[in-house]
Formats: structure tokens, C-alpha cells, sequence
């Protein structure tokens, strides 16, 4: 009988849970809606990501395509002014390359270089700060050592004395370079958060039935753990995207070959005087909307996850 109540009480228990969950779905889904910069914020994004996986669809011309390119149609206004023409919408640039599809395929590394960046990174530094503090001692000592060297270098400064010294720039070595120093804020962030929640009471009380570290470490501790590098990780893909911009503006980041916003800002600052501003406006405005958008989608998430900055 004892048992025949237990199993009820277990399955109640179960089914409260269950019913719990749409709910708490309907209430992050409300919160969301709630907050128009942040529905604006992931439609452009939405948009971006779709444009950029679909540029060889979408794009009028292949703006790589040597073939495709007609110097007869270089440094074109965009359609709507006088000069323009179509289906050069935004413009072409002084090779006659189509500004919107340079946009749409130069936004595909960007997003490549942001994810490379977010999942490595992360990943390296969850699992250093993950160990550092939940086992402590000398393991602590030394990473977190490493990780304040580290952080009295701009990330910047790394990856242009990286990417100086093996002049071969690619995707995957900007990536590397950015990510050399880039998991350090995720190991300390993490580290923060297990010193914390390794001292909580069911974390004592799994320990004290002689719950073994790695299965305390994946069932107790990184679950509830992981939830600011959530944060950091929308955050550190605008920097990332930011950063290659930044690179292949000086000339060290991706090869001219590879379509890059950051690309197109440098080739197109020596003719912003002569006023051709569409060369810098429209891949600058894609990229400061990129990041911006990441803002603020990081400012939500931080008032989801954080109880009391919730707005109820």
C-alpha cells in the first residue's frame, strides 16, 4: 500500500514538472515578445543568417566570380540614385562587384568566424574553468595564472602578432587567433560559477552518499553552472565579428579572395572622399547591426537568467 502511494506521489511529482514546462516556455516566450529591440534584434538576424546561407541563391551576381565581374559597371551609385542601374541595388565597387552580394556572401564569413570562435572558445574555456574550480589546488592556480597573463595582452594585440608571424591568413587561422586568448573570459566565468554552486546543498548531499567527481561534475555541477556563458557566448560573437573586421581591415585577417565586410570598409576607404559613401555605409551598417543585435539579445538573456533582474 505504502509503495502503491509512493508510486502515485512519484507520478504527481512528474506530471507537475511536465505541466510545468509549457508554462515556463509561454513565460520566456512572453518576456521575449515583451521586448521589441530584442524581437527587432533576432529578426535581423534571422534575415542575415538566412541571406548569408542562401548567397549563392539569393545574390544577383558572384561577386567572386571573375568571370561575372564587368569593369564597365565599377563604382556605380546604388539603383534608387542617379547613375545606378539594376541589379546592382546598393551599388558596385571599383572591381564592379554588386555591394549586395558581397554583403550576403562577405556576411557568411563573419557568422562562420563568430560561431568558430563562440564554440571553441567556449568549449575550451567551460571545460578549464569547470576544472580549475571544482577541483581547486594546483590545477587552479596555474590556469588562472595563465588566464591573468593572458588578460594583460589585447586580444587585438595576439592576433595580429600571430597572424603577422604566419602571414597566411585564413578563416580557420583568424578563428585560432582570436580564440588564443578569447577563452579566457569563459574559464574565469565558469570557475566563478562552480565555486558557487559545488558549495550548494545538493551538491553536499550527492558528495556525502558517495557521489563520484565526474558524475557530480555532469549531473549537478555543469547544469547549473553553465548558464552565464550563455551570456558571455552572445556577447563574445559580436566581438568575434567584430575583431575579423578588424583584421582583415589592417590587411592580416582573411585573404582579399575571401568576401569579408571588414574586406570591403578597407577597400572602400580610399574612396569615401570622392563620395562614393555606399563602398563603407552599407557593409559597415550590416556589421554594426550584426553586433548591436548581439547586444542586445545578450541583455535579455541575462534578465532571463538572472532571477532578479527579471522584468514579471
Amino acid at each position: 500500500m505504502a509503495e502503491a502511494r509512493g508510486d502515485i506521489v512519484a507520478t504527481g511529482a512528474a506530471s507537475g514538472i511536465l505541466a510545468r514546462r509549457p508554462s515556463a516556455r509561454a513565460r520566456l516566450l512572453r518576456h521575449f515578445l515583451a521586448r521589441p529591440l530584442a524581437v527587432a534584434a533576432a529578426a535581423f538576424l534571422v534575415i542575415l543568417i538566412i541571406g548569408a546561407a542562401g548567397a549563392p541563391l539569393i545574390a544577383p551576381q558572384n561577386p567572386y566570380n571573375l568571370q561575372a565581374l564587368n569593369l564597365a559597371d565599377s563604382l556605380l551609385p546604388p539603383a534608387w540614385m542617379a547613375g545606378g542601374k539594376m541589379p546592382y541595388l546598393l551599388g558596385t565597387d571599383v572591381q564592379g562587384r554588386d555591394i549586395f552580394s558581397t554583403i550576403l556572401f562577405g556576411s557568411q564569413t563573419s557568422l562562420i568566424v563568430g560561431t568558430g570562435v563562440v564554440l571553441i572558445a567556449g568549449s575550451l574555456g567551460g571545460f578549464i574553468g569547470l576544472v580549475a574550480g571544482y577541483f581547486g589546488g594546483w590545477i587552479d592556480t596555474v590556469t588562472m595564472r595563465i588566464a591573468d597573463s593572458l588578460l594583460s595582452f589585447s586580444t587585438t594585440l595576439i592576433a595580429l602578432l600571430l597572424l603577422g608571424i604566419i602571414k597566411n591568413g585564413s578563416v580557420g587561422l583568424v578563428i585560432l587567433a582570436i580564440v588564443v586568448s578569447g577563452w579566457v573570459q569563459y574559464a574565469r566565468t565558469m570557475r566563478g560559477s562552480v565555486l558557487a554552486v559545488k558549495e550548494e546543498d545538493y551538491v553536499l548531499a550527492a558528495r556525502a552518499i558517495g557521489g563520484g567527481a565526474l558524475r557530480l561534475i555532469l549531473k549537478h555541477v555543469l547544469p547549473n553552472a553553465v548558464a552565464p556563458l550563455l551570456v558571455i557566448a552572445a556577447v563574445d560573437f559580436g566581438v568575434a565579428v567584430m575583431l575579423e573586421a578588424t583584421l582583415s581591415f589592417l590587411g592580416v585577417g582573411v585573404p582579399v579572395t575571401q568576401p569579408s565586410l571588414g574586406m570591403m570598409i578597407s577597400q572602400g576607404k580610399d574612396f569615401i572622399y570622392a563620395g562614393m559613401w555606399w563602398l563603407i555605409a552599407f557593409p559597415a551598417g550590416v556589421l554594426m547591426g550584426i553586433v548591436f543585435s548581439l547586444n542586445i539579445l545578450a541583455d535579455w538573456l541575462r534578465d532571463e537568467i538572472n532571477p532578479r533582474l527579471q522584468r514579471r
